[in-house]
């Protein structure tokens, strides 16, 4: 190997295949003659096919392209487990045989320009770790030749998959298009982190895109778009089946559901609804052992809804720490009881005084409505706030 192939950073396009032999051999062709000699200062270009022993003998086409081009490479699987699982396979070879740096997936039907390629390998060597194609950029198009139908599944369930992983995050403001085909992932630090087992896979359909983007942007990956002209199928099978839309559906739900951040938030929520029933009721409770015929009820309902919410911190701590944060439990006396003098101080504020002056104003002007107002200020007030200083500040992990 020469100094300079040495010096240069290797990518690897892994393209998927079922009976395309109608159109493989002439993308082979046309990336090595006309995609890949402008880029070969700088990068060490390389093609892993992985066929799913297509019966039409794309597979030996392949085979007789990469006698021209050594950069040519076929993998045959011995058993066809899903589109999902050719590229986790591809991947594989890719990162243990082929030493690649990058990898992209692509199709091989020319539904994926080749022009897109050197535009995302000039946005990697700029420092991004994950470069997408979507259609819904400025530059970027679904395919004039498709019906409404296709169209409007598309739009529906790419923005529904969107909401659903993201929303209310910044992911979500910057993924326009999640189920795109046309990415290319950094290896080091990402892809190497990716389980490459394809039996983790929530399905062997197109769903397979968004859980593998869903856990690429987990990793914390530098992200970026691309403007992608999708293309119409002029030969080959169509890798699209008929419950594609159900099936990104269920994946985006399950990713969302499984998901650390939202199994724990469910927890926060229970054991935060469990705090609402301790405080709704020891406030009625206070109520009726304090209540007078002359008392005002402006401060009284203050002074009960305090008192029981301090029962609810109480409560909510124990079991936050628990079971919410199990994780990050702590353990230590001392610092449990450092923590919970914090956990205790920061409730104070956003859970007994900035919820009771509200409760006290709102009984003030508009009557003597106690529960309403509480629903008011615990779930408007002080259950954003306290998720904010439970992960920030008390059960913070550790670098």
């Amino acid at each position: 190997m020469s100094q300079r192939d040495k010096t240069r950073q290797s990518a690897v396009i892994v393209i998927p295949t079922y009976n395309e032999a109608g159109t493989i051999g002439l993308m082979l062709e046309y990336l090595c003659t006309k995609t890949f000699p402008l880029l070969l200062k700088k990068w060490d270009i390389k093609i892993l096919v992985v066929d799913g022993s297509s019966p039409d003998g794309t597979g030996n086409i392949v085979e007789s392209v990469a006698k021209k081009y050594p950069n040519i490479y076929l993998y045959k699987e011995t058993s066809k487990d899903g589109i999902g699982a050719a590229y986790l396979k591809g991947f594989k070879y890719a990162i243990e045989e082929l030493k690649a740096d990058f990898v992209f997936e692509f199709d091989g039907d020319f539904q994926h320009p080749p022009e897109c390629i050197p535009v995302m390998l000039e946005a990697v060597d700029d420092g991004y770790d994950y470069v997408i194609g979507s259609r819904k950029i400025k530059g970027g198009s679904n395919p004039k030749g498709w019906g409404f139908k296709r169209v409007f599944f598309s739009e529906v369930g790419g923005l529904s998959a969107r909401f659903i992983l993201f929303f209310p995050f910044k992911n979500f403001f910057k993924v326009t298009d999640p189920t795109t085909g046309l990415k290319v992932t950094r290896v080091k630090s990402f892809l190497d982190r990716l389980d490459l087992n394809y039996s983790h896979l929530l399905t062997k359909s197109f769903g397979y895109k968004l859980q593998l983007l869903f856990e690429t942007l987990k990793m914390g990956a530098k992200f970026k778009e691309i403007p992608l002209e999708f293309k119409v199928r002029d030969a080959g099978e169509s890798k699209i089946e008929p419950q594609t839309a159900k099936d990104i559906l269920i994946v985006a739900l399950k990713l969302r559901w499984f998901d650390d951040f939202t199994q724990k938030f469910l927890k926060f929520g229970i054991i935060g609804g469990v705090g609402f029933i301790i405080n709704v009721l020891g406030a009625k409770i206070f109520k009726n052992i304090f209540i007078r015929p002359d008392s005002n009820l402006s401060l009284l309902n203050g002074l009960c809804n305090a008192a029981a919410s301090e029962l609810a911190i109480i409560s909510n701590f124990i079991w936050n720490n628990l079971w919410t944060f199990a994780k990050e439990k702590i353990t230590s006396v001392n610092v449990l009881f450092s923590k919970f003098l914090t956990f205790n101080l920061s409730s104070i504020i956003t859970g007994i005084i900035i919820p009771s002056v509200c409760i006290a104003i709102f009984t003030s002007l508009f009557g003597d409505y106690l529960f309403l107002y509480q629903v008011i200020a615990i779930f408007g007030l002080t259950i954003p706030l306290n998720w904010f200083v439970y992960n920030k500040f008390i059960w913070r992990k550790k670098p």
